[in-house]
């Protein structure tokens, strides 16, 4: 059984097939599909697919940083609304994107030390998005975080270092079909991680892995990312799937 650590099926991308593409998904033994959230125009789909597939389907609740504009308060608002009477298995996304512009930065640190601060007020992981950010991440964790701050960095794409760094916090660590291109070197820093603190994810629809690079990602594609590692591990599918779906529950305390 592999769980989906992190991907986007309540989007508009997956209106024309979403049952049957999770049902492709738990054809292929993934059998948990964990859902972040992106910002207030996410929410209800987000928590209607969670409703219709509750044994599959986890909902968490956050403002995504590419999200964040003038009216982040606003935005904040409504997202820390959404998660009042529902059973959320995480904050997040959340995070630090200055991939695409620097304009909101100070917006995005303030939206996101204060994601960090409800984490460890309802004492649920906490779920990072950190793209050309890393400094600025790890100096707000250091800041805002505290011994009961846990979670994960999804997607995650950097280095030896910022792994070191990133673990330095008992945080986990999220891998998605970037590992399987062709000039990535990612699988480099693959190696360095524990298997305790190795999550699988998609990041569904986006970065399909091989051979499904360039299409739109779906959960059931997690199978060819953890193929991938499990070789990097020199481990059976078998067991990479027991380890890191043990992590999974361990970490949003699912039900085994």
């Amino acid at each position: 059984m592999l769980t989906d650590s992190h991907t986007h099926l309540y989007l508009d991308a997956f209106d024309s097939d979403r049952d049957q593409m999770i049902q492709r998904a738990l054809d292929s033994g993934v059998n948990r599909i964990l859902l972040p959230n992106i910002d207030s125009s996410s929410i209800e789909p987000l928590f209607s697919l969670a409703e219709r597939y509750p044994d599959h389907c986890f909902p968490m609740m956050g403002l995504h940083p590419t999200s964040v504009k003038e009216n982040y308060l606003e935005e904040l608002g409504l997202v820390e609304a959404a998660m009042k009477g529902k059973n959320i298995i995480a904050i997040g996304e959340t995070g630090i994107d200055l991939y695409w512009d620097r304009t909101f930065l100070k917006e995005q640190e303030e939206v996101f030390a204060t994601q960090i601060r409800w984490a460890i007020e309802h004492d649920l992981p906490l779920v990072i998005h950190a793209r050309d950010s890393f400094q600025e991440i790890f100096r707000i964790l250091d800041t805002e975080g505290g011994n009961g701050l846990r979670g994960v960095f999804h997607s995650f794409t950097g280095g030896i270092k910022e792994l070191e760094q990133a673990l330095s916090y008992k945080f986990m660590i999220g891998i998605n079909g970037i590992v399987t291109f062709k000039n990535s070197k990612l699988g480099e820093v693959v190696r360095s991680i524990p298997t305790s603190r190795l999550l699988l994810e998609t990041d569904a629809p986006f970065l399909a892995p091989v051979p499904y690079r360039g299409r739109r990602n779906e959960s059931a594609y997690l199978l060819e990312t953890a193929k991938k590692i499990a070789e990097i591990y020199k481990l059976s599918l078998e067991e990479l799937a027991r380890i890191t779906t043990s992590n999974a529950e361990q970490l949003f305390r699912l039900t085994p």
